[in-house]
């Protein structure tokens, strides 16, 4: 990982520099806050700052944040200064560190932000043939196409094929084009000069040329403008990026790597992604079965969670009983790994027997696992079923209008989701652009919206 350390406190951070480099950081140094930011801004980025509490910290966040660039920030100072360190904490910063540094300590708080999920755990023999052809194209230069649905691994493998490939040791950058606005991802790929909009006070590298040597990740390209997606298409073409307001083009050497949930030849025919972006991006494709697929898989990956969580939290480290298992192995997880990690995690904390059992096992609303809900282990008869309580459904439509038909089901499926945009988004097949536009429709017009953690936003 990255380590960009501010300010010295009597040469204090200077040992803790040593013990992250130790770790396998990547330490640089900057004395003032400003020169900090002049450091990102010219592409030598970070995974962490920690920052001497002497600065002030709450300007350098706000700095970061007009120039767009968040990154978690951990506070050091002597260790009786409690009153700076609240003041740290208040101003934005994650966590504090008091010093002199423990090595442990270091330890701990680098690998919180490295974090063991980036890691393959695997068993399934689907996931190992992915794997196998993954680690055989990785030394190639050619663009990889990860594919699908959300929470599968998208990113991890990604990280694999870097760590396989013969870029290595040169960056990895990843960037997410739903989380960005669209009138900002074009200045965050390929960077801006001084004055080349409002808000513009000093040139700022963009990810192509941060990633340079390495290996750039698209995160979910479908997302991505058409207008902006001609441009990528230039630059993976001709590696060269023209910055925005730059006179003269510049050369990258990069690898690329773009995923998306969603299917993105459907997206092709309906003209929302170019054909030639697309097979410029789909030399090789590796499609990710979702976790319900890959039975193996899931105990292998709750066994690791259950080790990662008891860790985090100080926790004994307990077995998962047979019945849980069952239980595990038959849910549908229609969140894929992301759903089965909080849920082990929760079960780590709520356990209390010597064995991590079913009654430990949670979804968010509190309901327990449903061991039937898996189709591959459904009956004839609750089919069946299924297909009646389908019928039903389809004929409550009659006598509604399309747009109500269309609200019905995005408020319902964002109820389902506890009002989190993102997941309701991927399980409509929309963006979150859009999303985010038909609920502030609903809202204009009076409607009631849940809103993040289940609340409902009442209208008026």
């Amino acid at each position: 990982m990255r380590l960009l350390i501010v300010g010295t406190l009597n040469g204090q951070l200077t040992t803790a520099t040593k013990m992250a480099m130790e770790k396998g950081a990547k330490v640089t140094h900057a004395e003032r806050g400003d020169q900090a930011v002049e450091i990102l801004r010219s592409g030598r980025g970070a995974d962490l700052l920690m920052v001497d509490v002497g600065i002030d910290i709450g300007r350098l966040i706000s700095q970061l944040e007009s120039e767009r660039i968040y990154l978690p920030v951990v506070a050091c100072g002597t260790g009786t200064d409690a009153k700076a360190a609240v003041t740290a904490i208040q101003a934005g910063a994650k966590e504090y560190i008091p010093l002199p540094p423990d090595a442990d300590l270091i330890a701990a708080v680098l690998a919180a932000v490295a974090d063991d999920s980036h890691q393959m755990i695997f068993q399934d023999p689907k996931m190992a043939a992915t794997i196998t052809l993954a680690e055989q194209v990785s030394k190639s230069e050619a663009s990889i196409l990860i594919t699908g649905e959300s929470g599968t691994g998208k990113e991890v493998m990604a990280r694999h094929v870097h760590r396989k490939s013969n870029r290595a040791e040169k960056p990895f950058i990843s960037v997410n084009c739903a989380a960005i606005p669209e009138n900002l991802l074009e200045s965050e790929l390929f960077g801006h000069e001084k004055g080349a909009f409002t808000g513009a006070v000093a040139r700022r590298i963009g990810k192509f040329e941060e990633a340079d040597g390495g290996t750039l990740l698209l995160d979910e390209i479908s997302e991505m403008d058409v207008r902006l997606q001609a441009k990528l298409l230039r630059a993976i073409q001709e590696r060269e990026i023209d910055r925005v307001g730059g006179k003269s083009p510049v050369k990258v050497n990069i690898r690329i790597i773009a995923t998306s949930n969603r299917d993105l030849q459907d997206e092709v025919r309906k003209g929302g992604f170019r054909e030639d972006l697309f097979y410029r991006l789909n030399v090789v494709n590796l499609d990710l079965p979702p976790l319900r697929e890959r039975p193996a898989d899931i105990l292998a990956l709750a066994d690791h969670f259950v080790r990662k969580y008891a860790a985090v939290n100080a926790l004994p480290v307990k077995p998962i009983s047979l019945e849980t298992r069952r239980h595990l192995a038959k849910h549908r997880w229609s969140g894929n790994v992301r759903e089965l990690e909080n849920t082990i995690h929760r079960a780590v904390l709520l356990s209390v027997g010597p064995e991590i059992d079913v009654e430990a096992i949670r979804l968010p609303d509190g309901s327990r696992l449903d061991a039937t809900a898996n189709p591959a282990h459904a009956t004839q008869g609750v089919a069946a079923q299924a297909a009646a309580t389908a019928n039903a459904v389809s004929q409550s439509f009659v006598g509604q209008t399309v747009a109500q038909v269309e609200q019905d089901l995005i408020l319902n499926t964002l109820g389902h989701c506890l009002g989190n945009r993102t997941h309701a988004a991927n399980i409509l097949g929309i963006s979150i652009r859009t999303l985010r536009n038909k609920l502030k429709q609903y809202t204009d017009e009076g409607v009631d919206v849940p809103q993040p953690g289940g609340d409902v936003r009442m209208a008026g």
